[in-house]
């Protein structure tokens, strides 16, 4: 008996162990490239580190170079972390105000195309949202100056005059449009379709016996989205906003194009000439007239964008892990053992 049951499940187990020359073929392409996305982000790291490293270890105040790099706030600048802060913090502070005016309004788009609108039209409005990330920045940035900015003057001078108590809105109102605000609205509009169709498609994904119970027990439709869709598609949405984040980290002509930016701490949303200049933007304005020691400072600063990018991709992989599906099962495991 022992014999035929060898007999009977040998042949099994030798087409199993089996592999094809195509599995062979897809297992080192697919191999190669996850390497290759390794290789290059190590690659991207080291150049930036070597040629940044000059900059950031100089002493700014001794070098002529250096020191002819324009400081609003004195003749000049200290050192590479006293350059690199303001452009920190309005590159952080123009992704948040995107964030903050783009996601709700993104995530209701999607909803409303996967749980409400007629299917003819989430079709025609899913299309349309796609085809917003097919359009350049350069004319997001065009939108921004002939549009954005004079529609948001009476706005201005409205927040200014009944709410210029809180330091957002305090300073002296721009008569041009170049501001913050006007960078942020267009950061926003500009973040829609990538936080939109990847929320879109988690919506889509609920299950359906979910939603039909729900419904089944006398939920509204509200009710059932509060309730099964939304806590099912949780993880899926914040990595979706952390993916607009980083796109509106990286941001360059259009806030170049908008804001009348200056090297400084401000979160006045108002001003003209006042606004934090972002490092992308930074550099686009700054690298075709600089050379030496300079191109290293703004290469120094490009390494601390993709170090704060990178910091952003790693804190939504801690809350997917945290808050996606199977975490409460992986934490009573961790418990139990």
């Amino acid at each position: 008996m022992a014999d035929a049951a060898t007999t009977t499940t040998s042949p099994s187990r030798s087409l199993i162990g089996k592999r094809r020359a195509s599995d062979t073929v897809f297992l080192g392409l697919s191999t190669g490239s996850a390497i290759s996305i390794m290789v290059i982000l190590a690659g991207v790291a080291i150049f930036l580190i070597i040629q940044g490293l000059p900059a950031i270890t100089a002493n700014w105040s001794s070098n002529q170079d250096l020191a002819a790099i324009h400081n609003p706030l004195g003749n000049g600048w200290s050192s590479f972390w006293a350059y690199v802060a303001p452009l920190l913090w309005g590159s952080l502070w123009s992704a948040v105000i995107a964030m903050i005016l783009g996601a709700p309004v993104a995530i209701g788009i999607a909803l409303f195309i996967s749980h409400y609108a007629p299917r003819r039209l989430a079709g025609v409005l899913g299309y349309i949202v796609d085809l917003l990330a097919a359009v350049p920045s350069i004319v997001f940035g065009l939108w921004g100056i002939i549009v954005i900015r004079p529609f948001l003057l009476p706005l201005s001078q409205f927040l200014n005059e009944y709410f210029g108590w809180i330091p957002l809105f305090s300073g002296q109102v721009t008569s041009t449009g170049s501001t913050m605000l006007a960078g942020g609205v267009v950061l926003a509009v500009m973040i829609l379709p990538i936080v939109t169709s990847i929320t879109r498609e988690i919506f889509l994904q609920t299950p359906r016996l979910h939603e039909e119970a729900a419904l089944a027990l006398g939920a509204t439709r509200w009710e059932m989205i509060r309730l099964s869709v939304l806590p099912y598609a949780r993880s899926g949405m914040v990595s979706a906003t952390l993916l607009g984040l980083g796109r509106a980290l990286g941001e360059t002509m259009a806030i170049a194009l908008i804001i009348s930016p200056a090297l400084l701490f401000s979160v006045q949303l108002l001003t003209d000439g006042y606004n934090s200049q972002t490092i992308a933007a930074n550099i686009a304005l700054n690298f075709p007239i600089s050379s030496g020691i300079q191109r290293s400072a703004l290469i120094g600063t490009g390494l601390m964008l993709f170090v704060v990018s990178l910091a952003v991709n790693m804190l939504a992989r801690y809350i997917i892990a945290a808050t996606g599906p199977g975490a409460k099962g992986r934490k009573k495991k961790g418990k139990r053992s």
